[in-house]
């Protein structure tokens, strides 16, 4: 006989009366455990796409770890102002060129 095995790792939440009342029918009516249909809910939830707030903090928790990453490059004022200052560069190369035609 095969069995599986797997490590639960044991929790407990407080649920209000009403909640209490309709986990306790639904494990009924399906012939499981009210921790079975907790467990599937949480599957549910966790499988699903994060939160804005989430993906913004997986996000930032990259970018703490990759800073100094890349040797050489300025900091975030210096290069914005670099290419501010190119872009400013640019735009009047470009009204040099349409004034000229």
């Amino acid at each position: 006989m095969v069995y599986d095995t797997y490590i639960m790792k044991r929790t407990q939440i407080y649920l209000d009366e009403a909640q209490a009342e309709q986990l306790a029918r639904r494990s009924d009516a399906r012939g499981v455990t009210t921790s079975h249909l907790i467990r599937e809910a949480v599957e549910h939830y966790l499988a699903g796409t994060d939160d804005e707030a989430t993906q913004l903090a997986r996000q930032r928790v990259a970018l703490r770890e990759a800073f100094g990453s890349i040797p050489g490059l300025p900091d975030g004022t210096t290069f914005v102002e670099t290419l501010r200052h190119e872009d400013g560069k640019r735009e009047e190369r470009l009204e040099a060129l349409w004034r000229s035609h």
